[in-house]
C-alpha cells in the first residue's frame, strides 16, 4: 500500500494500528479515506505477523461522519456507477479481530465504521448517532442494518428517525459497546485488551468470529452445525496441539498461527 493521505497505520507486537488523520474536520470520511482504511485492513488481515487490528481517531474525535462536500450534488445514476459500497462490504470479509476505539464524535459514517468493527471501546465523552435524517437521506453504508441487529428494531427505528445523538452511557445500556472508559484512558484501554487478544491463538480468534457471525442471521440448527465444523477445523492446526500439550506440561502455550 503507498502512503496514504488521510490515514496512519503501523503495526507493533501483534497489533495494527490504523488512526483516522483528517482532524480539521473531526476525520469526516470521504472516500479516498475508505479506501485508505479498507486497504489498510486487508493489509493487515494477510500479514501472518498481526493478529489484532485497532482503529482510532486522532484530535477530537473518532469520525464526525461522511463528507458531505463530496457528495452534497451526486446523482443517483453517478452513485449506482460509483459503487462506494462496495469498499465498506470489504470490512466485513476481515477475518482478525477488529478493534474500535471511539472518543469524540462517532456520527453517520464514523458510527458506522465503528459498528463494522468486532468490538468498541468507547470514551466516556463519546457521541454516537445517525443525523442523516436531517439532511434528507439515511445511513447507506450498513447503518441502519447493524444497529436494528444489534440494539432491536424499536429503539433502532427511533434513533435512525430522529437523527438524535447517542451519548456513549446510552450505547452501553443498549449493548452496543464493549467498554465504556474515561476519555483519558481510552487507548491504553483498547491497546491492552488488543494486547490481551495478539496472545491468543490467532486461528481460533478467526473462527470463533466466523462463528458468531454466523449465528446473527441462522437459525439454531444451522448455527450449531457451523460451530461444529469450525470446532473439528481447529483439530488440524499445530495451535491445537500446542495448546493442549501446554495445559498437560502446565506452561504457556507457544501460539503460531498455524
Amino acid at each position: 500500500m503507498s502512503k496514504p493521505s488521510f490515514i496512519n497505520f503501523w503495526q507493533e507486537n501483534g497489533i495494527g494500528y490504523i488512526e483516522l488523520n483528517r482532524p480539521k474536520v473531526l476525520n469526516a470520511l470521504n472516500r479516498q479515506m475508505v479506501s485508505e482504511i479498507v486497504s489498510a485492513l486487508a493489509e493487515f488481515d494477510h500479514n501472518h505477523d498481526i493478529r489484532v487490528i485497532l482503529i482510532k481517531g486522532s484530535g477530537r474525535a473518532f469520525a464526525a461522519g461522511a463528507d458531505i462536500d463530496e457528495m452534497a450534488h451526486d446523482t443517483p445514476v453517478q452513485l449506482e456507477l460509483l459503487n462506494q459500497f462496495a469498499e465498506w462490504d470489504r470490512i466485513s470479509l476481515i477475518k482478525k479481530p477488529v478493534i474500535a476505539a471511539v472518543h469524540g464524535f462517532a456520527l453517520g459514517g464514523g458510527f458506522e465504521l465503528a459498528l463494522s468493527c468486532d468490538f468498541i471501546f468507547a470514551a466516556e465523552n463519546a457521541r454516537f448517532g445517525f443525523p442523516e435524517v436531517n439532511l434528507g437521506v439515511m445511513p447507506g453504508a450498513g447503518g441502519t442494518v447493524r444497529l436494528t441487529k444489534a440494539m432491536g428494531r424499536t429503539k433502532a427505528l427511533e434513533w435512525l428517525c430522529t437523527g438524535e445523538q447517542m451519548e456513549a452511557s446510552a450505547a452501553n445500556h443498549y449493548g452496543l459497546i464493549t467498554r465504556l472508559v474515561p476519555e483519558e484512558l481510552l487507548f491504553e484501554e483498547a491497546e491492552r485488551f488488543a494486547k490481551k487478544l495478539a496472545e491468543k491463538p490467532p486461528l481460533s480468534l478467526r473462527l470463533i468470529k466466523d462463528t458468531v457471525n454466523k449465528a446473527v442471521d441462522a437459525n439454531v440448527y444451522e448455527a450449531m452445525q457451523y460451530e461444529r465444523k469450525n470446532f473439528y477445523l481447529l483439530f488440524a492446526s499445530s495451535d491445537q496441539k500446542e495448546g493442549m500439550e501446554a495445559f498437560v506440561e502446565k506452561r504457556p502455550a507457544a501460539f503460531r498461527g498455524q
